[in-house]
């Protein structure tokens, strides 16, 4: 009984110890002050504008131009990016989408959410939607898995009437993501995240001499993971700790029900 009791307790102190590995299932970036948020977006992929998780930016531009934005995703992320663009109140019926690209520049699909959604002739503001793969660590050179990098917005209307062309809109975004945990973790991992160059250095064009490209400058807030870790090593260590207490629980009780008993003397 002992053993078992013994058994009981420590399974109670794992699992009080297990409980901060699980609450890394909430959204790892919370909405911070827009004060400083980005007002303005790129024009093409080397142009767009990087915002960081969970701070969101807005744009003035005129209906018919491509808006381009990055943001950086890291491995066991899940990224949702949502937009939101602003209508004149004049306006004939509009569709609108978001995509989203890797950092090769692939386009990457949504689990799910309003990728494109057409405003009636009355809408003052159309929102948009898109649930990324949550993103490996690794993987094979023929997939096409998001991966650990630079990630690309990009909202434009589809099919605009000639009279709305130009028209002055209004654009909102914001990316959010989702820690995963280990059931997303991945044998394997990236030397270096996806991280293109996206501007030249200041100064670079003198005499013709090319001083290279100035890599991305926003990463998430507790650096790059390379994919190393997740808590499946917390899990995979409180199995191992359990089934080393089941070995000695087992072998308690089959000692003590194998012992002979006693015969009183004089029987």
């Amino acid at each position: 009984m002992r053993a078992v009791r013994a058994l009981s307790a420590a399974v109670l102190l794992l699992g009080l110890v297990a409980t901060p590995a699980a609450a890394d299932s909430s959204p790892s970036a919370s909405p911070s002050g827009d004060g400083d948020a980005p007002t303005t977006a790129g024009t093409s992929f080397r142009t767009a504008t990087e915002i960081e998780q969970g701070r969101r930016a807005t744009a003035k531009a005129a209906a018919g131009d491509y808006l381009y934005w990055s943001f950086p995703a890291d491995a066991g992320q899940r990224p949702t990016v949502r937009a939101t663009v602003r209508l004149p109140e004049r306006h004939a019926a509009q569709t609108w989408q978001v995509d989203v690209y890797d950092g090769l520049r692939r386009r990457q699909a949504c689990q799910w959410g309003a990728q494109t959604r057409t405003a009636a002739a009355d809408a003052s503001s159309v929102e948009l939607a898109c649930v990324l793969r949550t993103v490996r660590a690794w993987s094979e050179p023929w997939a096409n898995d998001p991966l650990p990098g630079t990630y690309y917005v990009r909202l434009t209307a589809l099919d605009l009437p000639t009279s709305d062309l130009g028209a002055r809109v209004g654009a909102e975004i914001e990316v959010g993501s989702k820690d995963m945990g280990g059931a997303a973790a991945v044998d394997g991992s990236l030397s270096e995240p996806l991280v293109p160059g996206v501007a030249m250095a200041s100064g670079a064009a003198k005499d013709g001499e090319d001083r290279g490209a100035v890599l991305s400058a926003i990463e998430p807030e507790d650096g790059w993971s390379s994919g190393w870790w997740s808590d499946r090593w917390v899990w995979t260590g409180i199995g191992g700790v359990l089934a080393a207490l089941a070995g000695v629980g087992g072998y308690a009780l089959t000692r003590g029900s194998g012992r002979p008993s006693r015969v009183p003397p004089g029987a």
